[in-house]
């Protein structure tokens, strides 16, 4: 009876089984931590390959090479020297399946200009965000050419438009360290991020 009542009142072992409980919340709150950061620096990560996807963009040839080429003096019924009207550009978004790059015209507007899509110059673009961030892929980016209201019809130097240029991220994802073993991910914002039209010809950017 004496044994028993000792051992019912034996304390050896105690601390390693109040930290053998502890341990799990303690590993769960560091590796929490973690992937709060990480999660930050896929943000940041991300915004900053939308930014040089950006620049690259306007500085390089365009996606939508049929607007780069198309003369609104000579096709599009706008007299030499003036600017392209809204009504005349309204705007185009290229993007791509994963595999080939299409550009299709802005909801409401009407193109009369070809709707071709460079897919060379689609694939360098993405090439140039993906060493920023190596998740990026062609399906997740979009540009669009918005009408800025600059440019002149007849240019002899460039395209007769010089439209806001947008790059998009969307669809990336970031899988956390406590949810690896499930395959859980969790969705990054979209971003975008605006530049106008530099020369729209090239296939180096600063």
């Amino acid at each position: 009876m004496t044994r028993l009542f000792d051992l019912v009142r034996n304390e050896n072992g105690a601390s390693a089984a109040e930290f053998a409980l502890v341990l799990p919340i303690l590993l769960i709150a560091l590796i929490g931590t973690i992937d709060v950061g990480l999660y930050a620096w896929n943000i940041n990560q991300a915004e900053k390959a939308t930014q040089t996807g950006a620049r690259w963009a306007v500085a390089t040839d365009m996606v939508a090479s049929g607007l780069k080429t198309y003369s609104f003096a000579v096709s599009g019924g706008v007299p030499q020297g003036t600017v392209v009207d809204q009504t005349a550009f309204p705007g185009v978004t290229c993007q791509s399946n994963g595999t080939t790059a299409s550009c299709t015209c802005a909801s409401g507007g009407t193109c009369s200009f070809p709707l071709t899509a460079d897919n060379a110059a689609f694939t360098r673009l993405v090439t140039r965000m993906a060493q920023i961030d190596g998740d990026i892929t062609a399906s997740n980016v979009v540009v669009t050419y918005a009408w800025s209201g600059l440019g002149f019809s007849g240019d002899p130097n460039g395209p007769d438009v010089a439209p806001l240029t947008t790059v998009s991220l969307r669809n990336m994802t970031y899988t956390p360290l406590t949810t690896l073993l499930f395959q859980v991910s969790v969705p990054l914002p979209s971003f975008a991020y605006a530049l106008t039209m530099e020369d729209g010809s090239g296939t180096v950017s600063n």
